[in-house]
């Protein structure tokens, strides 16, 4: 059994926005893997059972918010038993990678994702491995919290079809294969943009991670 976690917030008004790049996956990997199969409601999360390559798959969107999916994962990876390591895959949104590009990783810090941070407080900073999907640089004059919640513009609508497609390939490849040859298959070298310093670039960047949680938690009390 593997336990393929997709990241992002439950609830309409989060839909298609740069934080559910992860749930987007987890939907397309339904689509292609799941056919037929009735989602449940466990694990503080949707679930579907799905088969890719040889093996059997459990599909989880959390419907916690973002900060709390830690929540979800470990239960389920009690529940079965499971080793992060090697049974636990995650799909995430990554802003240090432009739209249209994914980064696969056995394992690696939170980088200040919230989702990210939840997870490694449940399983105690046990490593995992990662998909990473780019959503994009925060632009000048943007704070992190409102790029992440913000929507995908049109323009942007092939390159982000383009890494869900590569996201989905990629975790049929590593379940068929393995990951390092999934990394090998799909990471791409990119070239780091020069990007001259603005003030607002100064900001504590742990204000931005607050600032986040705040907007995804505000209505869950």
């Amino acid at each position: 059994m593997k336990l393929i976690v997709g990241l992002g917030n439950p609830g309409m008004q989060y839909t298609k926005t740069r934080h559910n790049a992860g749930f987007m996956v987890v939907d397309a990997l339904a689509t292609k893997f799941a056919v037929g199969q009735i989602a449940k409601s466990r694990f503080n999360s949707v679930t579907l059972d799905a088969n890719i390559g040889c093996e059997k798959c459990l599909l989880m969107k959390p419907t916690t918010f973002m900060n709390k999916s830690g929540q979800s994962v470990g239960e389920a990876l009690r529940f079965f038993k499971l080793d992060p390591l090697e049974d636990l895959l995650v799909i995430v949104d990554d802003i240090a990678l432009p739209v249209g590009s994914i980064r696969i990783r056995k394992s690696g810090g939170a980088g200040g994702h919230n989702g990210l941070s939840g997870i490694d407080r449940v399983l105690g900073g046990a490593p995992y491995p990662r998909v990473r999907i780019g959503v994009g640089e925060v632009p000048k004059m943007m704070n992190q919290a409102d790029w992440v919640l913000s929507k995908f513009m049109s323009e942007e609508t092939d390159k982000l079809n383009e890494s869900i497609d590569k996201a989905t390939k990629a975790v049929e490849h590593i379940l068929s294969e393995d990951i390092v040859s999934a990394m090998n298959t799909f990471n791409e070298k990119l070239a780091k943009p020069k990007r001259k310093e603005h003030p607002n670039d100064k900001q504590d960047s742990t204000d931005d991670d607050q600032s986040v949680q705040d907007k995804e938690t505000k209505n869950a009390s």
